[in-house]
């Protein structure tokens, strides 16, 4: 211990100012702990500074551009459309400036005290937080690890000036000609779509039979977002391996393997997106010997308590989806937890989004899970195109799926391939949490004329009676 390092003393200690971290801090903080919170680098973690947030406001003014160039069908019609996209990455980075701040204040209007610095376990009661001025020692009665993850770096596609992560890639400061993205999951289809919207010309690598796998959003719901981005000049090689790049003065040559053929693909950048691992290394948590799986995820109990009964651990460093609202989630679980509360997680009505064109968004069971666990259900499906709202939007692609239970009609999931899925999905998580049937759903009067409708007339779907599609 250097000389002057006395320790200050904590109730809880949150490591990470992410959706988690930042959550759990201010929660534990309303509960009556007096909470400490460490962050490495920015309040807001990945979600708020590179991630979710940021890659939104590129996908809106991608969005902004597209509608400007392509309303013809309204009578609208532009001449001379031009992207200045340093004002587009002025636009992003003030709402990101706004957000963060919001945070750092909410931490601090909640006398959460913030800590900027890198923590090590020492025990299971004490952390050394580093930063490059000092070290300090706190003590702590429980701790809420909830470090977040970080982009796989690829061995053949090392990170360089035109091989980019997902932060590099939001933060080009040119709108490129031709891009590669390794990888066709949620984040490599947003930032190619968002970057095909502003006209550049995108191929898109996937490893696997199809994009976006992940078994929440089925194969239909993948084709309506390929087939619109195909349109937009999308190539797409799935079942391809990405082998290796050989960067130029201006660009990087990409060799790939598609159909047992090797073949070769220039671009100017080449975005390497093929998933993120846990940051749960080198912070000592070998030192308090706490349990993890052999990908480095921490394991937990239903309370988000780890082996270390006062430690706990939350959002991607344990195991399900790596989404910023299953951290916050969880966040709380934990909180109070910490506080004596019996709160539990449940994730069955957890939602998914991808923010393609259009979103797709799934909840609780999807039809090949729910057939899997031997449940019998009703399938009932609702045409975007037979929807006024959606066709008043020229945004007619898309459908939505209802899952009931076939015994009694209790809504078990729902998939969303359309406009503003992403907002749509919440009424359906509600009724899944709330264990609503889709009689209740086709009883509650939607307003009209609202994409909203379209989750009343799939219960009606769902239960034999339809009004605006033929049975």
């Amino acid at each position: 211990m250097v000389v002057g390092d006395f320790p200050i003393e904590t109730d809880t200690i949150v490591i990470g100012a992410g959706p988690g971290g930042y959550v759990a801090a201010i929660r534990a903080a309303q509960l009556g702990q007096k909470v400490t919170i460490i962050e490495k680098e920015n309040v807001g973690g990945v979600c708020l500074n590179v991630g979710c947030i940021p890659s939104k406001a590129l996908i809106a003014a991608s969005h902004r551009y597209e509608t400007a160039l392509h309303s013809a069908d309204f009578g609208i019609t532009a001449e001379n459309v031009k992207v200045d996209f340093s004002k587009v990455q002025e636009f992003k980075a003030g709402i990101v400036k706004k957000l963060t701040g919001g945070v750092e204040s909410l931490l601090k209007g909640n006398k959460v005290n913030i800590v900027i610095g890198e923590a090590y376990f020492v025990d299971a009661n004490t952390l050394r937080v580093i930063n490059e001025d000092s070290a300090q020692t706190y003590t702590f009665k429980n701790a809420i690890i909830a470090t977040g993850s970080r982009p796989i770096e690829l061995p053949a596609f090392k990170y360089s000036k035109r091989v980019l992560n997902s932060t590099g890639a939001l933060n080009l400061q040119e709108i490129p000609n031709k891009i590669v993205v390794i990888g066709g999951g949620v984040i490599g289809i947003e930032l190619g779509g968002a970057y095909a919207n502003f006209g550049s010309q995108v191929t898109i690598l996937e490893g696997a039979e199809e994009i976006l796998g992940m078994g929440v959003f089925d194969k239909q719901m993948a084709s309506v977002v390929k087939k619109n981005m195909k349109k937009k000049g999308v190539e797409f090689y799935t079942k391809a391996l990405a082998k290796g790049v050989e960067e130029t003065e201006n660009g990087v040559v990409v060799t790939f393997e598609t159909k047992g053929e090797e073949k070769k693909i220039e671009a100017d950048y080449v975005f390497v997106m093929v998933g993120r691992r846990p940051n749960t290394d080198e912070m000592g948590l070998e030192q308090v010997g706490i349990k993890m799986t052999d990908r480095g995820l921490i394991e937990i109990d239903k309370q988000c308590r780890t082996n270390i009964s006062n430690i706990y651990a939350i959002g991607d460093v344990v195991a399900g989806p790596q989404l910023a609202h299953k951290a916050s989630y969880e966040a709380k679980i934990a909180a109070e937890a910490i506080a004596g509360h019996p709160s539990e997680i449940d994730y069955l009505a957890i939602p998914a989004v991808v923010f393609s064109d259009p979103e797709l968004a799934s909840v609780g069971y999807t039809e090949a899970q729910a057939k899997e666990e031997g449940i019998e259900i009703v399938v009932a499906k609702f045409p975007f195109a037979a929807n006024g709202r959606a066709l008043s939007l020229a945004s007619s692609d898309g459908f939505l799926k209802l899952i009931t239970r076939k015994e009694d009609g209790l809504v078990i999931g729902a998939q969303i391939a359309g406009a503003s899925a992403s907002d749509m999905i919440a009424e359906l998580g509600l009724a899944i949490e709330a264990g609503m049937t889709a009689e209740d759903l086709a009883m509650t009067i939607h307003a009209h004329p609202t994409l909203g409708e379209i989750a009343m007339e799939a219960a009606e779907v769902a239960l034999g009676t339809p009004i605006h599609i033929v049975k």
